[in-house]
């Protein structure tokens, strides 16, 4: 079991845990690295709560929203 570096929870992380096929995560959209730590993972709650928080990037707006 991992913890969550973010919120203390336990989760499975299977890159770190080890285990057979891709990690939950490869299932969420990219992003950024987690802030404030080295390769550390967090559980789905708090990734999806901080993929939820990302602003768009300009390639991800429609372009008459940026005029």
């Amino acid at each position: 079991m991992s913890i969550c570096t973010r919120c203390g929870a336990q989760f499975s992380c299977t890159m770190a845990d080890g285990g057979n096929g891709p990690c939950w995560c490869t299932e969420l959209p990219p992003v950024v690295p987690v802030p404030g730590t080295d390769a550390a993972c967090w559980c789905p709650a708090c990734l999806r709560q901080h993929i939820g928080g990302q602003p768009a990037t300009p390639a991800e707006v429609p372009s008459k929203q940026l005029k």
